[in-house]
């Protein structure tokens, strides 16, 4: 297993392009089994969990080809006659997004149920409501979701929670069912309105992405066609963070300012100058006495979940007392352990993590318990005085392209061992 080694200290500065969105690449790469011809994929991210999306896909039949860095040609089978492997499956939630497809599609599903982080509990009930009140018929039988149809038609959904999962899901049926379906409390984050934009770019009737409330008017069929996938407010919400947190200077290039803005305005809520651009931020952190600050991670245009376990490595050295309170996964204060390792003065309580600024962090051995953990513990090695050593670097290659090339552009010094 590799590990990254960082030497801790230098304040970032430079340019760093950001590279196509990791969840809205995994839900489009599902609802390309919808296209009964050939889809072209721009500005995807060449990570690990989009390689094993197209892993599973291949065995399922699917036709993979990689036109460029980040451009590929899919083109969808005609049947599916296997099951996706449990070996892939177990490593990839999102593999759960191609029920909905393939329902619509081939009038039947069975998937192992899906693995990936473990950052709390992510049940599937909301998926399967959506598709039985369509017309599926579902039965869970050894860890095996199977489902079939003899027709899908349209409905009305009410998500007890906005899940992003159970929206694309049932979203992404449907595009193919006869009449017109309604989804109410739907999750509204960017990713689900690039897949609908997709769905539509092949001849889908979506309306309503981005809002409380979706309607989509079935059609008989999706043809293929060419879209680019909207940059990762992720990934640069972690190169954001990373630049105050060594008080460093960074340009982030080939991203949408707007939905990066609950992450913009906690940074300068906390002294760091953030400018947006067309299709630009500049963080600038040279110099600041950043101030201590209180977040709440909620569904978008809230916090994002994705995003506090950096904003906790940044706030460890910040003097005073900042909280953040986890209101989206119940595991997702692990990483607090491993911060503490390197001298940060965190309390877990419940769904609480009370945070004491220190005057600086140690590098330190740590290990990765996750993507987002990964990334957190990537920022706090960049901060910390001495090396930092940091195991299960899997994790963070599920998430970020190239990251410690990246980062070395900027003026890191780090590297892959």
């Amino acid at each position: 297993m590799s590990k990254l080694i960082i030497a801790g200290g230098y304040p970032l500065h430079g340019k760093v392009k950001i590279s196509g969105a990791k969840n809205a690449s995994l839900a489009i790469l599902c609802g390309a089994l919808l296209a009964e011809d050939e889809v072209v994929l721009e500005n995807v991210p060449d990570i690990s969990d989009v390689r094993i999306m197209l892993e599973i896909m291949g065995t399922m039949g699917a036709k993979v080809r990689w036109l460029a860095n980040d451009i590929l040609s899919l083109k969808a089978p005609e049947q599916v006659t296997e099951e996706p492997p449990y070996n892939l499956v177990k490593q990839l939630r999102a593999s759960n997004l191609l029920l909905g497809p393939m329902l619509a599609r081939y009038k039947k599903s069975q998937i192992s149920l899906p693995g990936g982080c473990n950052i709390g509990v992510r049940p599937m009930d909301l998926h399967f409501k959506g598709l039985v009140a369509l017309g599926a018929e579902i039965n869970l039988d050894r860890g095996s979701v199977q489902a079939t149809t003899q027709g899908l038609h349209g409905t009305r959904v009410y998500l007890d929670f906005p899940s992003v999962g159970a929206t694309e899901n049932i979203m992404m049926a449907a595009c193919l069912a006869r009449g017109q379906t309604v989804i109410e409390n739907v999750a509204k984050e960017p990713e689900i309105v690039d897949l609908a934009n997709f769905l539509n770019s092949l001849g889908a009737k979506i309306r309503g992405a981005g809002t409380d409330l979706i309607k989509i008017q079935g059609v008989p069929k999706l043809t293929g066609g060419r879209y680019s996938i909207i940059p990762d407010r992720i990934e640069a919400g972690t190169f954001m963070v990373a630049a105050a947190a060594t008080r460093g200077d960074i340009l982030l290039e080939n991203v949408i300012p707007r939905h990066l803005e609950p992450l913009s305005a906690k940074l300068r809520e906390s002294n760091v100058e953030v400018l947006e651009g067309e299709d630009s931020v500049h963080v600038k952190a040279i110099g600041i006495e950043a101030k201590n600050i209180d977040i709440k991670t909620m569904p978008y245009p809230g916090f994002p979940t994705d995003m506090q376990s950096q904003m906790m490595s940044f706030l460890s050295t910040v003097p005073g007392t900042s909280i953040i309170v986890e209101n989206i996964f119940e595991n997702r204060f692990r990483v607090a352990d491993e911060l503490k390792r390197m001298g940060a003065n965190i309390k877990v309580e419940g769904r609480m993590a009370v945070i004491e600024g220190v005057t600086e962090l140690q590098g330190a051995q740590v290990k990765a318990s996750d993507l987002r953990a990964g990334a957190a513990l990537v920022i706090a090695g960049l901060m910390a005085k001495g090396e930092t050593e940091i195991s299960n670097v899997h994790f963070v290659d599920r998430g970020y392209t190239n990251i410690e090339q990246k980062l070395t552009s900027l003026g890191a010094r780090i590297r892959r061992e």
